[in-house]
């Protein structure tokens, strides 16, 4: 009988291209994960990696097995659904994860939501860019992901995982309680192109560069100024009158901050649309069809539901 949690470690070699970055993934020494495939190696009977320069690739047997492993896996979470549906009081844990607002505005709601209906599930939170999320996900440290679908994300054929929409939100120019754009109802987002521009640094995430893409199909290139790390820091340099920045709807910062968001009108008001991601098979799992539903009731009013994954 082999080893299910084999198969996972071969799936992670094949996705990070070494064997270190699979070991990492798992928590695991790289010896350990090296010999757990060297077993499954043998009780299969053909080799699963050769060397490539600093790192493995699979071989055609392997690539071979985890085209049937993807299906192996899969049923083997509806498996543990179904297991699962048969515990009385099933108390967890639930895990999951998300990118910084994702966590602030969606997973945080949902998970004290859970935790007031049932006071004794055991539900973990834990906040990571998408793609950290998904390598968790992947290794079976996480039951639910709340994900951006950005490059880093599975794509929507991508057979080890099951992805929906959760929300589509739009973005909102934020600006110092006193600008002219302040008293405004809605603005195009050309008319804050003489602005000085406020950014998260651009190895942080995909904000700044989002706020080139969106800008630059407004017809300007933003001028930016200042760089930060956190949505609260970019609150206080906008309230000090240092600059104008975007956010998504799930942003939020300080509210005793004087900025001011003024909703963005006109062609191509920029959006971002967030995604649930779990482990294919594994979305009929009871605590994960509760996880599920607690994240969509935490959708706020302002952002709309009804992304298209």
């Amino acid at each position: 009988m082999i080893d299910l949690r084999r198969l996972h470690m071969l799936r992670l070699v094949h996705q990070y291209g070494t064997v270190t970055s699979a070991a990492e993934a798992l928590h695991l020494t790289p010896s350990a994960v090296s010999h757990q495939l060297r077993e499954l190696a043998r009780e299969l009977k053909v080799p699963l990696l050769e060397p490539q320069g600093r790192k493995v690739r699979l071989t055609p047997a392997a690539h071979l097995l985890i085209e049937h492993a993807d299906g192996l896996l899969a049923r083997w979470e509806e498996a543990l659904a179904d297991l699962e549906s048969h515990r009385a009081g099933a108390a967890g844990p639930l895990r999951m994860c998300g990118f910084t607002t994702a966590v602030g505005g969606l997973v945080a709601p949902a998970a004290g939501a859970l935790l007031r209906d049932d006071p004794d599930l055991r539900v973990e939170v834990r906040e990571c860019d998408t793609d950290v999320a998904v390598g968790l996900l992947a290794a079976g440290e996480i039951d639910i992901a709340v994900i951006e679908p950005t490059p880093d994300a599975p794509p929507s054929g991508d057979p080890r995982f099951d992805r929906e929409p959760l929300l589509e939100e739009a973005y909102d120019l934020i600006v110092p309680a006193g600008h002219p754009l302040a008293r405004r109802h809605g603005v195009r987002l050309e008319d804050a192109a003489e602005e000085t521009w406020i950014s998260v640094e651009p190895e942080v995430c995909a904000h700044h560069q989002q706020v080139l893409t969106y800008c630059g199909a407004a017809g300007f290139t933003p001028r930016f100024a200042h760089h930060a790390t956190t949505w609260s820091v970019i609150w206080a340099l906008v309230a000090n009158g240092l600059g104008v920045s975007l956010v998504p709807r799930l942003a939020g910062g300080p509210s005793d901050q004087p900025v001011v968001r003024v909703p963005l009108t006109g062609d191509g008001v920029p959006k971002r649309r967030v995604l649930t991601c779990v482990r294919r098979g594994s979305r009929d799992n009871p605590l994960i069809v509760r996880g599920l539903r607690a994240l969509h009731d935490a959708v706020p009013d302002r952002c709309a539901r009804d992304a298209a994954a």
